[in-house]
């Protein structure tokens, strides 16, 4: 798998990132959603293979290729597991010419200072050179910031931007991800320090660095116009972080150059009892919304 046609894909295409990522804690939310009640796994292990399922559906439906989706994210479990008896990254990439990304953070640590930072990574280095032997191209993480407190937005930013140094020491690409909850009161005012953070951090990272973001979609339209245009920003993702598809959508068709990484807005509709038939043309129509709202941003000019 060549990082230079993966890193020209995602920099160049049109097309968007799927999330396919739910970890241990959100799993049996997903699950629900997707109509399988916690009643159906007697354990972790069961559940987990519940959602491979589900996973394996999503990414062998026929609208689920690499003309529309450009990338998807992993969970470590799906990236250990395999699609049709190959390995999941490399199924991705060599049938679909989907980019594979793998979530690497270990959830969220308790509030404090209105943010939550990133729980400690241990064996943040093993997972590294596991995901870069699978066919992994670049990473995510997931910070959240609640109140607009320039101390605990800071200390997010430079916890990002602190693990994205050791992701890139591994060859992989770091998308970092800040989310502002869609809930909190002082968004707007969230959104300008975190903004302020990110751009402080992107003009001290070293020649020959970039990084990858991902954010909540703003209040005010084209305002990361300037972390798009950044030399050192490979691209800018947008999560649905609970705005509805119609909403995420609307909202992203009015950032020039933000594409989607989406997660609940993804799947939101699907159900495990919907025919094969039903389950692929309700995706194939998500896939064309959320394509269509990307593609009017276009990637960016200057991408190598």
């Amino acid at each position: 798998m060549s990082y230079a046609e993966q890193r020209a894909k995602i920099a160049n295409n049109n097309g968007f990132i799927a999330a396919l990522d739910q970890s241990g804690g959100s799993t049996p939310k997903a699950l629900k959603q997707y109509g399988i009640e916690e009643t159906a796994f007697r354990n972790e292990d069961e559940m987990f293979d519940l959602v491979h399922q589900m996973r394996t559906r999503i990414i062998t439906a026929p609208a689920f290729n690499g003309e529309k989706v450009i990338g998807a994210i992993l969970f470590e479990k799906t990236m250990d597991n395999s699609i049709n008896g190959t390995p999941t990254a490399q199924y991705l990439w060599e049938k679909l010419g989907v980019v594979p990304f793998l979530k690497i953070d270990k959830g969220l640590a308790d509030e404090m200072d209105g943010v939550q930072i990133m729980k400690p990574m241990p064996d943040l280095s093993a997972l590294l050179k596991r995901a870069k032997a699978a066919g992994i191209f670049g990473t995510k993480m997931r910070s959240v910031i609640n109140t607009a407190s320039a101390s605990g937005i800071a200390a997010v930013v430079a916890q990002q931007f602190e693990v994205a140094s050791q992701i890139l020491d591994h060859g992989l690409m770091p998308i970092i991800e800040p989310e502002v909850n869609i809930k909190a009161a002082d968004k707007e005012a969230c959104e300008e320090i975190m903004k302020a953070e990110i751009l402080k951090h992107l003009n001290t990272l070293p020649e020959g660095r970039e990084v990858m973001l991902k954010l909540t979609l703003p209040e005010t339209a084209n305002f990361y116009a300037d972390l798009i245009a950044h030399p050192k920003v490979l691209r800018v993702v947008a999560l649905s972080g609970g705005y509805s598809l119609e909403e995420s959508c609307k909202r992203l068709s009015e950032n020039d150059g933000m594409i989607a990484s989406f997660s609940r807005a993804l799947s939101n509709d699907l159900r495990a009892s919907q025919s094969d038939a039903e389950f692929n043309s309700t995706l194939s129509a998500v896939i064309d919304k959320i394509y269509a709202a990307s593609v009017g941003n276009g990637a960016k000019s200057q991408a190598a």
